[in-house]
């Protein structure tokens, strides 16, 4: 891998500067979120309720809305934006409006009369405590209708991205968190149960997530009203890639809701272990990861527009390069630190010290799959780009198979931790196939190059392990806890320039690259 060379993967960089800097100040607010989530409401059976309430649509949202539907639509728009004249591009995106507005006004609907068909589904062992299951089924009620606004959210994302346009609607996930935390401060005391208080700061949030991008929107001149051409040939390709899609990312959501069908037959509290460790793991996924994933298919749709298989290929190869000298070292940090971060970070009011061992347990087992779970996602892009999902969504029920296997071998000596390490499995075989089969597909993906700078980056991180190690030595259990703040920050901090001049003594390329990353983030501002 190497530093950006060529337009596409300055592109690439650029746009992962909007997105990131948008990814870090939602996680950066998300942290915010889940701390008054553990003031208020701890890790016990009512805040399972609604962490397997608010898994339910945000499963649909991630197959309907803000992923499969994103990744549909941008191949098809770049393809009329790059191809036809204007007026055509018009007429389908207003086609492709209505007929999102249609098929998830639908599914809304459905999912609030099927609630508790989908709570004995999705969390069997709720069903022996009925205070549980009627709480769940309310919570599932009131924030179903998110999945309507996230997914027309999604569409205008399509339409930012295809135009280069990131930053709006990378901001989105913020605006749901400040909608939550919101909420929560403002209602919790004045609603029963005072949990509900956070249903409806998703729906708020939600609101704010689409609003946010209309004026971005209206500067782009995107901003149209929904058509039912319901028979415009565009809905036709759309579909072809959506359905698909779905299937694709079914098969992460599959492991979702394996994970917590197990371990709502494990001890109370487990479901919370492993929401809160995910929590944690999705701060470096999104803001890079994902992040990326994201920045790199509007580019890799340019490509294969053009039919530039070998440019495709070349980006694939700089993206997941530049995935894992990100993944790698906060793998180590992740794993190293984790007992610091949990307690630092949600130990207070209701949430106990025995929470955070528990957390941290489950911690570990999703961060060894980090730099996987990144890998896939970006190179599960290539092929919806080149409009050829079948392989993707083939290889990522491969992987659902290998997690529920692990899953149900793990559950029993790991309990929840084992259930976090059975994801985990799942990704690397998810990204190991993803990444031989594109070698023969796509002429540029150089995996020979990818492996060097794996190796190099691997190294770099041993040495950033190696200083967290030994940082532990001076980790104060301080009664104040800005003392233990404190402590993890100058962790973080002196870890990451210890990988960073490691990564300079092995010449590693993507240093390069981050600098570039770093003049976007400054654009942007």
């Amino acid at each position: 891998m190497s530093a950006p060379a060529s337009a596409e993967e300055h592109g690439v960089v650029r746009a992962l500067g909007s997105i990131g800097l948008a990814t870090l100040v939602s996680r950066v607010l998300g942290f915010a979120r889940d701390m008054v989530i553990a003031l208020t409401f701890g890790a016990g059976g009512v805040t399972d309720a609604f962490v397997v309430a608010f898994r339910i649509p945000s499963m649909l949202r991630r197959l309907l809305g803000e992923g499969a539907l994103s990744t549909a639509v941008v191949p098809v728009f770049t393809d009329y934006a790059l191809k036809g004249p204007r007026a055509d591009f018009v007429r389908m995106v207003r086609a492709v409006l209505a007929a999102g507005l249609l098929v998830l006004s639908v599914v809304t609907a459905c999912g609030i009369a099927a609630a508790p068909l989908i709570l004995r589904a999705m969390a069997p062992g709720f069903t022996g405590d009925p205070a549980q299951a009627s709480l769940t089924i309310l919570l599932t009620r009131v924030m179903f209708p998110y999945l309507l606004l996230v997914g027309l959210g999604a569409l205008a994302m399509g339409l930012l991205n295809t135009h280069g346009r990131f930053f709006a609607s990378a901001l989105g996930p913020a605006l749901l968190n400040v909608g939550i935390i919101a909420t929560v401060l403002l209602l919790a005391r004045r609603v029963d149960p005072p949990i509900l208080a956070l249903a409806i700061g998703v729906l708020v949030g939600g609101v704010a997530q689409l609003l946010a991008q209309v004026p971005s929107l209206r500067r782009a001149g995107l901003l149209f009203w929904p058509s039912f051409e319901l028979r415009h040939p565009a809905l036709g390709r759309v579909a072809r890639l959506l359905l698909p899609a779905v299937f694709g990312l079914a098969a992460v959501q599959v492991t979702v809701f394996v994970n917590t069908l197990l371990a709502s037959l494990l001890p109370a509290g487990s479901v919370s272990f492993l929401y809160y460790a995910d929590r944690v793991m999705e701060f470096p996924l999104g803001i890079f990861g994902i992040a990326l994933a994201s920045a790199s298919l509007p580019a890799m749709s340019r490509a294969a527009a053009r039919g530039d298989r070998q440019g495709l290929g070349t980006t694939l190869t700089f993206a997941l390069g530049l995935s894992f000298y990100v993944a790698l070292p906060a793998t180590v940090g992740l794993v190293v630190l984790r007992t610091p971060i949990v307690r630092v970070l949600f130990e207070r009011g209701e949430f106990t010290a025995a929470d955070t061992l528990a957390t941290a347990q489950a911690l570990v087992g999703y961060a060894v799959g980090l730099a996987a779970f990144s890998g896939a996602r970006i190179a599960a892009q290539a092929f919806y780009a080149l409009q050829e999902p079948a392989v993707a969504v083939k290889l990522g029920f491969l992987s659902v198979v290998v997690n529920v296997i692990a899953a149900v071998t793990l559950m029993g000596p790991l309990r929840h931790g084992g259930l976090a390490l059975a994801s985990s499995l799942g990704a690397w075989v998810n990204f190991a196939a993803l990444a031989w089969v594109a070698r023969a597909r796509f002429g540029g993906l150089d995996l020979r190059q990818l492996g060097v700078s794996i190796g190099r980056t691997a190294l770099a991180s041993a040495a950033l392990g190696a200083f967290c190690v030994g940082g532990l030595w001076l980790w104060p259990i301080a009664p104040s806890r800005l003392v233990e703040a404190a402590w993890l920050g100058g962790a973080i901090t002196g870890g990451a320039l210890v990988f960073w001049l490691a990564s300079a003594l092995l010449g590693a390329p993507e240093r390069l690259a981050l600098l570039h990353l770093r003049a976007g983030r400054r654009r942007v501002l």
